[in-house]
């Protein structure tokens, strides 16, 4: 008998109503717990910071790590998801995490620049990150955000789309996160402390690592070589990381080409491409589709730097394997002769050619489904020269920079000084002074030639400054690079927000023309740009997320040199355009 013979037909229509009636009320009561089926889950991660003995380029050294693993471990979500991530410090130096890329919507104390939202993490000390993924889907990276101590702890951030939600692409056979690494011989905190004290730049590192591997390249490596083993015919989605300290990568895969599909979880326009360049902090997912017939080879996944200053920097390669599982008749045919290790061809390391015909194919799907919400209309114009300075040298200390100076860097020739208490919490309780100031330069203090015959000044002015930003504010920043010391790219990247590159060029930026060039329509949506070395870069972005946001160059020792500022974005009106309160667990100074 079926259930609807168990009520007489106005029974059962009586006890529909009543059903429908209690679910309304669970509605109209408890609606977050209701909606909670779209909203997401709650995923709980423990992150021990722990010290792990680990052997590269014949050498073994202590590093800091997450849970003893090298990359640290992934995380996963879906978008809508919430995260409860427990980090537990049991090392001599001080923490914090970053969830770089992660819009962070009202929970600015989650985000994790030191002294920028948060005091660190002390040795045996613990805090919760507690965030919400809102909006976002695809890879991202989280690593430790004081000092250099990045170098080692970093893994990747995946976040799938929600539950039946597609990818705007073909659904791939596998996914495979590729984290490239920078790897030094050396302890880098005694390292980039002492460079800080002397004014020289620090020693370049030693070898660059897929997932933690240097590969063959190197010395004692061959054993330590990252091998992607791939089946015949299918599409493979890899995920590639770049959590490089102070190098931009040309990566790419012997007689393979690549789709572009998203860059820093933003789904782009597909293109393909034998060569891929990412800088650090960026993330580029790209479509692999494998031959459909195992050749008798292999072939190498190779990534080398793109660097256009004129400093020293490590000039080496990574290598991976591409390896195809292999059919029983050619496996064993292939047992008697060794394959064939097939080599790619990368750009010359200084190709700025390749580099900008490659960042010009990136634009936004700008579908309904996947909007380009630029803004069209602007009401904060802010012209920032980015690039190197000078400090003088300490009385009575002889200083390594150029004629016994210190190498430092700035934003409008304001090199920024760390606080030491952190810019959210003076800001969220009123206690600004003797902290911050709100006067952060819009324009440079004087205009000259940027890209031209540098000034004959090139002492640089330090401070804790930020800009203040109304809510909801539709701000455009044109990042100009100088030929201070060297023009050279800089990967800028932006907390708390996902920016529009509207236009970019070389030399120096005219006001009167260029912008009549920016493209409004579907221009690349990202959190990390390359400013052009010797060029510019204009961006837009909304400030609808209140807070204090970092803004700095990825290269960590342009930022160690003072490559940074910081946006506070006010309140706004509504109650879903506030700042929470600070957590109960946030770390004190």
């Amino acid at each position: 008998m079926g259930p609807s013979n168990i009520f007489p037909p106005s029974a059962s229509l009586k006890y529909s109503m009543v059903v429908l009636a209690i679910l309304f009320a669970v509605v109209l009561i408890f609606p977050e717990q209701a909606l909670a089926k779209n909203a997401g889950i709650t995923r709980h991660y423990k992150f021990n910071i722990k010290m792990q003995n680990v052997t590269r380029l014949c050498q073994t050294k202590s590093i800091v790590t997450v849970n003893g693993q090298f990359p640290g471990p992934r995380i996963l979500a879906r978008e809508g998801d919430r995260l409860l991530i427990k980090v537990v410090n049991h090392v001599k130096y001080n923490m914090t995490l970053h969830w770089h890329g992660i819009r962070q919507l009202r929970s600015g104390w989650a985000d994790g620049p030191a002294y920028i939202t948060q005091c660190p993490i002390q040795t045996g000390r613990s805090y919760v990150y507690n965030f919400t993924v809102t909006g976002q889907r695809g890879t991202l990276f989280w690593h430790a955000h004081i000092s250099w101590l990045r170098a080692t702890v970093y893994g990747p951030i995946v976040i799938l789309p929600k539950k039946h939600v597609p990818y705007p692409f073909p659904q791939p056979f596998k996914e495979v996160p590729i984290i490239f690494g920078e790897w030094w011989k050396t302890d880098t905190e005694k390292m980039i402390s002492q460079a800080l004290k002397t004014g020289a730049a620090p020693n370049v590192s030693d070898a660059y690592t897929i997932n933690g591997l240097p590969g063959p390249s190197y010395n004692c490596s061959a054993k330590d070589t990252f091998k992607l083993k791939v089946k015949p015919g299918k599409t493979y989605l890899l995920r590639m990381i770049n959590a490089a300290l102070n190098d931009e990568l040309f990566i790419s895969i012997a007689n393979h080409t690549v789709t572009v599909v998203e860059t820093d979880a933003v789904y782009v326009k597909p293109f393909k491409t034998k060569v891929v360049l990412i800088t650090p902090g960026q993330t580029t997912n790209v479509l692999l589709k494998v031959k459909s017939k195992a050749p008798s080879a292999n072939f190498l996944i190779t990534a080398r730097p793109y660097a256009t200053g004129p400093a020293a920097f490590d000039n080496t390669t990574t290598a991976g394997i591409l390896e195809y599982e292999q059919s029983a008749s050619s496996a064993s045919k292939n047992k008697t002769r060794k394959l064939t290790l097939l080599k790619p061809t990368l750009p010359r390391f200084n190709d700025t050619n390749f580099a900008t015909k490659f960042s010009n194919q990136i634009r936004s799907l700008a579908t309904a489904k996947f909007p380009a919400n630029v803004p069209k209309k602007v009401d904060r114009r802010f012209f920032f020269t980015v690039g190197l300075g000078l400090n003088p040298c300490p009385k009575n200390q002889t200083c390594q920079g150029p004629n016994n100076t210190m190498l430092a860097s700035s934003i409008n020739n304001v090199s920024f000084v760390q606080p030491n208490v952190s810019l959210l919490q003076a800001h969220f309780f009123n206690k600004s002074k003797g902290v911050y100031t709100t006067d952060f330069p819009a324009n440079p203090p004087f205009k000259f030639n940027y890209t031209g015959t540098p000034p004959k000044n090139l002492m640089v002015s330090s401070g804790t400054k930020v800009a203040a930003l109304p809510f909801n504010s539709k701000v455009e920043v044109v990042m100009q690079d100088t030929s201070i010391i060297a023009a050279e790219n800089h990967p800028l990247h932006l907390h708390g927000f996902n920016f529009f590159v509207v236009g970019q060029g070389f030399g120096n930026f005219d006001p009167n023309k260029d912008p009549a060039k920016f493209n409004l329509v579907d221009p690349a949506e990202r959190n990390t740009v390359g400013v052009p070395s010797g060029g510019w870069v204009a961006i837009r972005f909304l400030a609808d997320n209140p807070g204090v946001w970092f803004m700095h160059c990825h290269l960590e020792v342009h930022t160690s040199w003072g490559l940074k500022m910081a946006w506070l974005v006010m309140d706004g009106k509504g109650p879903k355009q506030k700042l929470q309160p600070p957590p109960s667990d946030l770390p004190k100074c």
